[in-house]
């Protein structure tokens, strides 16, 4: 599976602080992806890379593309070019191969006049559905698919749908084809993906084990509008990650050209900088959003809007959970964190409340899929139940003591006590200073209202 990135600035900005500096760049996820699991070829993403970006409007709407099968740490040329090359608008992604050969035709990203895409992830049944996808095409659709790669059938798909949304793919409009256009013709190419892949016949899906569930995190752009989807095919699995930042400057911490320690800054409530990535580039996570799993994601003047995909996936159960088994499998993480924990039954005792139960009230809840599927998914395969976590096993926890409730005015109260009780002359002053403490609190009080738990 792959990593991209997304930048959609205001200004301009050096592809080289996005692509090469920062700490953990779209260049260092190329040898040290760290939530892309798949360990077959280690953590590399080494089938290649692409960049694309867009220029100035006197050089034409569409974008230029740079593409090689080398690995991105091991191109002299992509040093060259990103540290001399700036853009407002740039798409990046490292490939490993799931679909297709080794060649510049199935590195990403794509384009066709003003549109660009790319992918991470799969298309499920993908060897059945091929051939009715490309016959759902018109023939300049068809005909213009020169790799072999499940995303750019994909893509092709897409431009087919824009087009008979009565929209002209290679118009190129000067202010791009709108939000609201892409992404329901985004909306629409997911859904007539999980329409081929349910026209799959049942005994085959059984006879040839094929699994069904996809991993579609797409990326779009016309120039002005940014679309991106977090997606899996499925209504109890997590998507592969995906997570995005927004800030008014992307910059380094300390003003040193050679520094690698970057961060999103941000003066005010606006945003003049929007990233997208499927792996953050800095590893402040409180900087980096959550995108969650069946979302689509619009940038439009650096102004972020995530919206649920409505779809027979989608949930309103809020405390509908999903397992990150699946993606696991495929190599990915999720998002997610204690996501194999959420995915994965705790067997407890009715009156106790576990700790497991006390961390999922302060997970956040992600109201999207659905319980019930419209046909039956392939089961785990091998791989996956093997990666799958164990069913855990807790024991009631023993009782704890009485909550402290008020703390300020139980010690004072307690401490009026101790002075009332005490032989001595009384304090002249309300509260007396308390006894030495050790980690676990006063020692005397301890011992007075608990005196189970004194040593003799």
């Amino acid at each position: 599976m792959c990593r991209f990135l997304v930048y959609k600035g205001s200004d301009e900005i050096l592809l080289s602080k996005l692509i090469l500096n920062p700490t953990h760049s779209i260049l260092k996820q190329s040898f040290d992806s760290r939530l892309r699991l798949d360990t077959r070829r280690g953590q590399n993403n080494a089938d290649g890379f692409g960049i694309g970006f867009y220029t100035e409007p006197k050089l034409g709407a569409a974008p230029c593309l740079f593409t090689s099968t080398t690995p991105a740490w091991n191109c002299v040329n992509l040093q060259r070019l990103a540290s001399k090359t700036a853009s407002h608008l740039i798409f990046a992604h490292v490939r490993a191969t799931t679909e297709g050969s080794l060649s510049e035709d199935n590195c990403h990203p794509f384009c066709h006049g003003s549109l660009m895409w790319m992918h991470n992830g799969g298309l499920g049944g993908w060897k059945q559905i091929k051939r009715r996808l490309g016959e759902r095409l018109a023939d300049k659709w068809y005909l213009g698919v020169v790799g072999g790669t499940d995303s750019e059938w994909a893509f092709a798909l897409f431009l087919d749908t824009l087009e008979r949304m009565g929209h002209d793919p290679s118009s190129q409009p000067v202010d791009g084809f709108g939000p609201t256009v892409l992404r329901k013709a985004m909306l629409k190419t997911i859904a007539l993906i999980n329409e081929l892949i349910d026209g799959i016949p049942e005994s085959v899906v059984q006879a040839e084990n094929v699994d069904t569930r996809s991993l579609l995190n797409f990326a779009l752009t016309d120039g002005h509008t940014v679309i991106c989807t977090r997606y899996v095919g499925s209504s109890s699995d997590e998507a592969a990650s995906l997570y995005y930042s927004s800030g008014t400057l992307w910059e380094t911490r300390v003003p040193d050209p050679d520094s690698r320690d970057y961060q999103m800054a941000r003066s005010d409530k606006g945003a003049d900088v929007v990233l997208v990535a499927s792996e953050p580039l800095t590893f402040e996570r409180e900087n980096w959003v959550n995108v969650p799993t069946n979302s689509i994601l619009t940038v439009h003047n650096q102004t972020v809007m995530v919206h649920p995909i409505l779809d027979q996936y989608y949930d309103r159960n809020p405390h509908h959970r999903r397992s990150a088994a699946f993606a696991r499998a495929k190599g990915l993480e999720t998002n997610e964190k204690a996501s194999a924990r959420l995915g994965t039954p705790t067997i407890t005792t009715p009156s106790a409340t576990t700790e497991t139960e006390t961390q999922r009230r302060f997970l956040p809840i992600i109201p999207f899929g659905n319980t019930t599927l419209p046909r039956v998914r392939t089961p785990l395969s091998h791989i996956e139940a093997a990666n799958a976590p164990a069913v855990p096993i807790r024991s009631a926890p023993q009782q704890q003591p009485p909550s402290q409730g008020n703390i300020k005015k139980k010690r004072a109260s307690l401490t009026a006590v101790d002075t009332h009780s005490s032989p001595g002359p009384r304090d002249s002053s309300p509260v007396s200073p308390e006894p030495a403490r050790n980690e676990f609190g006063n020692p005397n009080k301890i011992a007075q209202f608990f005196p189970e738990l004194s040593m003799s």
